[in-house]
């Protein structure tokens, strides 16, 4: 198919883009003395210079060097938006280190399959999160674990920060790690000794980042200085006007989804610290009080959220109170973005939402918007540059514009494979490269990509991934459930919710001791919302779940329950859990 949608590029974009033969560490050490004395990130009201961020960074590479850690050596992450976390990535990746990003609110069970998994012999851990660390370092490879305070970097303020959050909202659960080092006594280690300086190319691995890719194994995409500088490039470009804005004016990009999750990592702090942009960083984006707070106190230039946030922000009592004038761009990706929600934020604000679509697996960005639409198309928007993608069916043949099919996309940001998984490679790939993202989508006239549903059995609640395999995995793991199936369900909050249909063993199961079960092995997001006891489960011959029909006699069920009938196929209510 050929390439119909450059033609609508913005008249910015240079439509012979080529990536540059370095990476973005080169970019983050060339920004950071160019800037030195400007503001690169702020957390808490405090900000950190670029020099300050440099500095930090020397000293977290410096301290893994002298421990014996490796270039190639992976270094894992769990933490939120706090200033531990640039300074532990951008120092890492200098080293030649392999970062992987790590859900601080995983449990147990799905800590022990990252870390074991990716090899980490490091793993940089907030304090808070460290009584689940705990619990699965006999299990796993770590050798060493840092332990962040939440008021680390804060200076001053961090005493009364940590003094806060231990002793009076108590967010510290009591933990015990022998041989822990503290993150302040790694940084005051790593003064001793400039760090060596390590050469890194770009086919060097820099990231994996952790997805569920087209089934429900958890899988480290493995992302490169290569996919990470191509990635880079495309979005300097494609936001040009914005970064030109925010590099040379007081405005500021918010990060409130977490780093950890690549959108806000690709698209917001890296090419803000690469441009010289001041970096606001959210560390409890469910505070709306204190997100909306910050947000009163800085111009916003930039942020990037999913429909979720801008609803809530929406119907906070104080977003009035805001001022959008400063405002550049709002971007929205990991979920469709409602309409209604879209009007809303234009008629607060004056912009309109851009959405885009993306992977883990593409390191951000596939398709986007073009920034200076004035109105809300409600689709994913136009392929990136550099960037190929082709609408498929089940053959492997490309369709024509306007016929819906499995979206397939190559470019130079699309990952090398996933992590010492090379049959799960080969069937995410075509035979002439291109990745499947099992997507179901079509192409308009105009070369705007469009969403309409997923290949796959993903359910995507609130912008994240849940796959039902593992869902029913940690529902089969309980001696009174005889089978389970997992399935999506449209919800206004979230976009989608998890259901679980359970036939119970033992007629003494409770849909309460259940969800306790999830919740003691899935992350909030992943735990079922609605629970249904049933007395079977429809399956193919072969036995394979049937979870489309699932799908279907629930909307009917739902129908069936709003229009005064109670539906069939269940023993007794649903359970359903509020405020997940």
């Amino acid at each position: 198919m050929s390439q119909h949608w450059i033609k609508n590029y913005p008249a910015h974009v240079n439509k012979a883009l080529a990536v540059p033969p370095t990476t973005i560490i080169d970019g983050y050490r060339q920004s950071c003395e160019r800037n030195a004395d400007k503001q690169a990130l702020i957390s808490m009201d405090v900000p950190m210079t670029f020099r300050e961020l440099r500095r930090h960074a020397d000293c977290f590479t410096s301290w893994l060097q002298q421990i014996g850690i490796q270039p190639g050596d992976r270094v894992a992450l769990m933490m939120p938006n706090i200033l531990a976390y640039p300074v532990a990535f951008f120092g890492a990746l200098q080293g030649g280190y392999i970062v992987v990003n790590v859900n601080p609110l995983y449990t147990p069970r799905e800590l022990a399959h990252q870390l074991k998994d990716s090899g980490a012999r490091v793993l940089v851990v907030l304090e808070n999160f460290a009584h689940v660390v705990q619990q699965v370092l006999p299990q796993v490879p770590v050798e060493r674990v840092v332990v962040v305070a939440l008021g680390d970097l804060l200076g001053l303020k961090g005493q009364l920060v940590n003094l806060v959050a231990r002793h009076i909202k108590k967010l510290v659960p009591e933990w015990h790690i022998e041989r822990h080092v503290s993150f302040s006594a790694v940084l005051q280690t790593g003064r001793k000794k400039q760090p060596d300086t390590v050469p890194i190319s770009q086919a060097d691995v820099a990231l994996l980042q952790y997805t569920g890719g087209t089934t429900g194994i958890s899988k480290g995409a493995v992302l490169t200085h290569g996919n990470l500088m191509a990635h880079e490039t495309i979005v300097e470009e494609w936001a040009r006007p914005v970064f030109d804005k925010i590099e040379t004016t007081d405005l500021v990009g918010m990060a409130i989804m977490p780093l950890y999750h690549i959108t806000a990592l690709m698209l917001v702090l890296v090419p803000s610290v690469l441009r010289g942009g001041r970096t606001v960083l959210i560390a409890n984006p469910r505070d709306l009080e204190g997100l909306v707070k910050t947000m009163r106190r800085y111009k916003v230039g930039m942020l990037n959220g999913i429909n979720t946030l801008y609803n809530a922000l929406l119907n906070h009592p104080d977003i009035g109170k805001v001022d959008f004038s400063s405002l550049m761009l709002c971007g929205a990706g990991g979920a469709a973005t409602q309409e209604a929600v879209a009007d809303r934020w234009q008629q607060l604000t004056g912009k309109s939402i851009c959405e885009g679509f993306g992977m883990s697996e593409t390191s951000g960005a596939l398709t986007i918007n073009r920034i200076d639409d004035t109105r809300f198309r409600g689709a994913a928007g136009l392929p990136v540059p550099l960037t190929d993608i082709s609408i498929r069916d089940d053959e492997g043949n490309v369709l024509p514009v306007g016929e819906p099919g499995e979206v397939c996309a190559k470019g130079p940001q699309v990952m090398r494979g996933y992590w010492n998984r090379p049959e799960e490679t080969a069937k995410a790939m075509t035979a002439d490269g291109y990745l499947r993202t099992g997507d179901i989508g079509y192409f308009d006239e105009s070369g705007y990509l469009h969403i309409v549903d997923r290949k796959k059995d993903m359910i995507l609640v609130s912008g994240f991934n849940v796959f039902p395999n593992e869902v029913e995995e940690v529902l089969a793991a309980m001696p009174d459930v005889l089978e389970a199936a997992v399935i999506g369900i449209e919800d206004d909050r979230s976009g989608e919710a998890v259901c679980a249909m359970v036939v119970p063993r033992d007629a003494s199961l409770t849909k309460e001791a259940v969800m306790a079960h999830c919740r003691a092995n899935l992350t909030p997001y992943k735990c079922p919302k609605i629970i249904e006891f049933r007395t079977s489960i429809p399956k193919t011959p072969v036995g394979k779940i049937l979870r489309r029909a699932l799908r279907e006699e629930f909307k009917q069920q739902r129908a069936g329950s709003e229009a005064g009938n109670t539906g069939t196929g269940t023993t007794g209510t649903p359970y359903q859990q509020t405020g997940s």
